[in-house]
């Protein structure tokens, strides 16, 4: 660390440098953190999160008891222990709830003022912050499965939706009309997801065991379609179509600069793209175990020296080194399956939510305290009325006695 701080101080290293280092020390040394807890509210399984990127305060959840809750990140208290405050709920009293299993929310990009839920009710909701009162339904014919807005987009607002027709459909949230269907994909869509780079790119993942890419400016069918095989599979095979897994595709999270696209698959298999080509980087990131039927949220890391993957797996999140498939570490805590887990950039944490109706807050292990605050400990009860103060910092003038 000194030698970082030096290395900013000369000009010699960029002052990102230090930040990433710092970053990174932080995710390897994630824990369970015993002193945060987070209000318990919902009454069955938690499905999905969102932490706002506005203020990186406010963090949604939605359960599958249809209910949706805003918590309060922010320690008010200044004290170790505080627990994370359910700010709003909307409930099973209200008259707009979702009936069934909210599968999906997201904060509107931005401005806190609005967010965006769907459910296995059929329905998809835009919801005024202020009143908890939606603004915008859309109704569809099936369970929706996922949606996503895209993150930067300055010249459209299209919202995607999958659910179990196979056709995506794209959603104008100036007009509340419904502008683009997609189509291509044979089975339900369980994970939609806007390119971070480019606002016009679409990748979808569906229980076909297909990922497709789209550029929604054209009329046109998809820009590619991913192939595990990179197109080296026997031309004899009988299986013409290019498949991402060899089971439902119900994972899939973009790296912060959009340049990769991480999917998970009931395969039992997690892979890492070229967005660009569509290229299977061959990572080999061993068994990751995955026997969920819906969506299953992945986060990956932002502002670190090298990206890392957080999966749900089973009762637990895996942490892998993105680039390397190495498991970094395991993070335990839930008593049941994780569904959904979010990375929080700005101070480095991990949220996860699973049927068991926990929402666990993993932190960084608090640094070990310095010799000087030791040595100020063991000098407190040196002495009434005399000051604890390092040698170090003493003077070689001024007498140790009044």
């Amino acid at each position: 660390m000194l030698g970082f701080l030096s290395a900013r101080q000369t000009g010699l290293d960029d002052p990102l440098r230090l930040r990433r280092a710092e970053s990174t020390r932080r995710v390897l040394s994630f824990e369970l953190n015993p002193d945060r807890e987070v209000d318990r509210i919902h009454s069955n399984g938690i499905n999905t999160l969102d932490i706002e990127v506005i203020d990186g305060r406010y963090m949604l959840s939605g359960g599958a008891d249809g209910v949706i809750v805003i918590y309060d990140l922010e320690n008010g208290s200044r004290k170790p222990q505080y627990t994370c405050k359910a700010v709003c709920t909307v409930g099973r009293s209200s008259r707009y709830v979702h009936k069934f299993s909210v599968e999906t929310v997201q904060w509107y990009p931005h401005d806190t003022g609005m967010f965006i839920s769907s459910s296995f009710d059929k329905t998809m909701k835009v919801w005024d912050t202020e009143s908890l009162k939606p603004a915008e339904v859309f109704q569809f014919q099936g369970n929706v499965y996922c949606h996503h807005m895209s993150p930067i987009a300055r010249k459209h607002s299209l919202i995607a939706v999958g659910s179990e027709d196979p056709k995506i459909q794209l959603c104008d949230l100036k007009s509340g009309a419904r502008s683009h269907i997609l189509q291509g994909h044979r089975g339900e869509v369980l994970s939609v997801r806007w390119s971070p780079r480019y606002e016009h790119i679409l990748a979808t993942a569906s229980a076909d065991s297909m990922v497709r890419l789209w550029d929604v400016r054209k009329a046109a069918g998809s820009i590619f379609t991913l192939d595990q095989h990179n197109g080296e599979k026997s031309k004899a095979s009988s299986e013409a179509v290019n498949t991402a897994h060899n089971g439902r595709v119900n994972g899939m999270c973009f790296t912060p600069d959009g340049l990769l696209l991480l999917t998970t698959g009931t395969d039992d298999r997690m892979r890492l793209w070229n967005s660009a080509t569509g290229e299977n980087t061959l990572v080999n990131y061993g068994k990751v175990e995955n026997d969920s039927r819906k969506g299953l949220q992945v986060a990956v890391s932002r502002g670190c020296s090298t990206d890392f993957a957080f999966v749900p797996c089973g009762s637990s999140v895996e942490m892998y080194a993105l680039h390397t498939g190495e498991r970094v570490s395991t993070l335990r805590g839930h008593y049941n399956n994780v569904n959904c887990c979010v990375f929080h950039p700005d101070y480095q944490e991990l949220y996860s939510g699973g049927k068991d109706c926990n929402l666990l807050a993993w932190v960084p292990s608090p640094r070990p305290p310095d010799t000087e605050e030791d040595d100020e400990r063991g000098s407190a009860g040196q002495g009434e009325g005399r000051a604890a103060v390092n040698p170090a910092l003493r003077d070689a003038w001024s007498s140790d006695e009044d």
